[in-house]
């Protein structure tokens, strides 16, 4: 990412934003769109609605589909041809190696990056009944769920926010795991019956934060985007990513990376798993917040020590 210019850039006249139509994604947009609009009222922001490959299979979870990097694809296409200026992600959907000619041009403020509990029947993982079954898409929770809580019965959820609140109201789950960020965004906070420890559910890399994505060569988009640029967060998530991308981590992969600001410094935990959360490997280290990306190779680097090469063979096959 470049630094933010000491000079204001000149606004363009007309904006449009690549985004994912589920309820979540159009929230996000239209938050990075409102706030373009206030920075800059005589330009023109509008939003371009896509439906991903990753949104329409639903049957079948990512790690067998090819990733998260199934809902960005479509997108970038329409940043390649033109028909949009920059696309706004959850970040923790963006693969940790961005193809060719694109870049993240800023990094939202993070909202809440922790994972969520909602239930209608129980206040905690700790009240649920052997045998509970627990819905979640995400080996990352699904693994720490298996570690620390062995006699639940973890089965996968898929489909957007809305899908999986209906799928648990009409009694197919016990309880859900969602992230907090997600439900307070869409204004459904009141759905979460508990907030996740990290200590119980260590958050997924990039989670609660926005990336915004242009083509490399879009210096003018990408200095109108540099208002929108939150240093502290952008600092925990290029730690995070990094140790990430150390550990070729994808949605195939158990693994979660969360980085915290503690004055001058972050503080960083991460962890890889194997599926059955059998084996769970964690690290922990602190480091420089002007040289985020060396954190997060140490984490990685302390987990290779510990044996997670040999997981992440199996798990990659």
């Amino acid at each position: 990412m470049s630094p933010a210019s000491s000079t204001s850039p000149t606004p363009l006249a007309r904006l449009v934003i690549a985004s994912r139509e589920s309820a979540l994604a159009m929230w996000q947009a239209e938050h990075i769109r409102d706030r373009l609009r206030a920075l800059y009222p005589q330009t023109e922001v509008s939003i371009l609605g896509m439906t991903t490959q990753g949104d329409q299979i639903l049957d079948v979870s990512l790690s067998k589909i090819g990733g998260k990097g199934l809902f960005v694809k479509e997108l970038e296409t329409a940043l390649e041809d033109g028909r949009a200026d920059f696309a706004v992600h959850s970040l923790k959907d963006v693969p940790m190696v961005l193809p060719t000619g694109f870049v993240l041009a800023a990094i939202g403020e993070r909202e809440d990056p922790h994972d969520a509990l909602v239930s209608n029947l129980y206040g905690s993982l700790a009240e649920l009944p052997a045998g509970s079954i627990v819905g979640t898409s995400s080996l990352r929770r699904e693994s720490q769920l298996r570690a620390r809580f062995p006699h639940l019965k973890i089965e996968p959820l898929r489909g957007n926010v809305q899908t999986r609140l209906r799928k648990l109201d009409e009694g197919l789950y016990a309880a859900i795991i969602l992230a907090a960020a997600g439900l307070k965004r869409l204004g459904l906070s009141s759905r979460i019956r508990a907030i996740i420890s990290s200590e119980d559910s260590l958050p997924a890399v990039g989670q609660g934060a926005l990336g915004i994505e242009c083509r490399a060569d879009r210096a003018d988009v990408a200095a109108m985007l540099q208002p929108l640029h939150h240093a502290g967060t952008a600092a925990c998530v290029l730690a995070e990513r990094a140790m990430s991308r150390a550990l070729n981590g994808s949605c195939q992969v158990p693994l979660g990376g969360f980085a915290e600001v503690q004055g001058e410094q972050l503080r960083m935990r991460g962890f890889v798993a194997s599926t059955d959360g059998q084996r769970m490997l964690r690290a922990e280290a602190v480091g420089e917040i002007e040289n985020p990306e060396a954190l997060g190779r140490k984490i990685a680097g302390a987990l290779l020590a510990q044996g997670a090469g040999e997981i992440l063979a199996a798990l990659n096959g």
